[in-house]
């Protein structure tokens, strides 16, 4: 376990937007030195260039890397250990993570496997390529991202969702499962679970934005309402986000729920777990949001 970030040297997947940046961000104002990927150039370097205007004596090594491909994580980590002249790192986000892959039946396989290998495949692949680097270090911490979805497998009635819950089931389970592996074998390292409700991230947009090709002018303006709609709509923003996820790590907190959407389906699913794919428990849940929402509202 660490107990803070400063003087710390810190690995961030998916650190070009939403999340993942203000993660970037906030453990650069921690005192860490950052390093951090992404699949798109220029979200990095508007990242980059925040950290450097916010944090200037922080250093930051940046690569572009697909985490589904072990290769790229592994010139990720060549990088930092040249960039940073370290055979060690304290710290380890595996944040990255794409959405879609709804249904067996309607979605083509391709995208399906794309989705599952990027959310449970780059945590996997994050943890195989950099728990060497964690283990040289006197004390580290592995930080998976999972989901609210990765205690519960739905968005909603008549809605598949089984590739992004299916890999975030993965990465949860995985990441209880090195709770006792770290006991064994690096009693100095600590796991911790991510679990965020509704968060204001581009996760929608990068999505589309790396999936599609040149769609219809009609489809694409569709796509960027969606896409902002449930960025702005958030109950809760990245920066937010980020912020409970650092305390809850250097807290020593292993579950971590972000946000009060996440606690109260939390909550709910323990309650009912027979009853958590039937539609009285979707109503439940609405009158939940509701009443959160309600409570969320300055009094007039």
């Amino acid at each position: 376990m660490i107990d803070n970030f400063d003087g710390k040297i810190a690995v961030v997947t998916g650190g070009g937007t939403g999340m993942g940046r203000e993660l970037v961000r906030q453990l650069a104002l921690a005192g860490a030195d950052v390093a951090f990927c992404d699949i798109a150039p220029d979200t990095m370097a508007e990242t980059a260039a925040i950290v450097a205007d916010q944090a200037p004596d922080s250093r930051v090594v940046t690569h572009r890397v697909n985490v589904a491909v072990e290769s790229d994580l592994e010139a990720f980590r060549d990088a930092i250990v040249e960039g940073f002249g370290t055979d060690h790192i304290h710290a380890l986000f595996n944040n990255a993570g794409v959405a879609g892959g709804g249904s067996m039946f309607t979605v083509p396989r391709d995208e399906w496997e794309n989705v599952f290998r990027v959310d449970w495949g780059g945590v996997y692949l994050g943890c195989r390529v950099f728990l060497p680097l964690l283990a040289a270090a006197p004390a580290g911490a592995v930080v998976n991202t999972s989901s609210v979805n990765g205690f519960y497998a739905s968005v909603g009635p008549e809605r598949p969702h089984t590739a992004y819950s299916a890999a975030k089931f993965a990465v949860k389970g995985f990441t209880e499962a090195l709770q006792e592996d770290f006991k064994v074998n690096a009693p100095h390292l600590s796991a911790h679970v991510v679990m965020p409700g509704h968060i204001g991230t581009r996760i929608v947009a990068n999505t589309m934005r790396h999936a599609l090709h040149e769609p219809d002018a009609e489809i694409a303006e569709l796509l960027v309402a969606t896409a902002e709609l449930f960025e702005t709509n958030a109950p809760m923003t990245a920066e937010e986000a980020a912020s409970v996820i650092l305390e809850a790590v250097t807290n020593g907190e292993w579950r971590i729920l972000v946000g009060d959407d996440a606690v109260a389906l939390d909550e709910a699913v323990r309650a009912d777990p027979e009853g958590a794919y039937r539609g009285a428990f979707f109503t439940l849940l609405g009158d939940q949001q509701t009443t959160t929402d309600a409570q969320r509202r300055p009094s007039e």
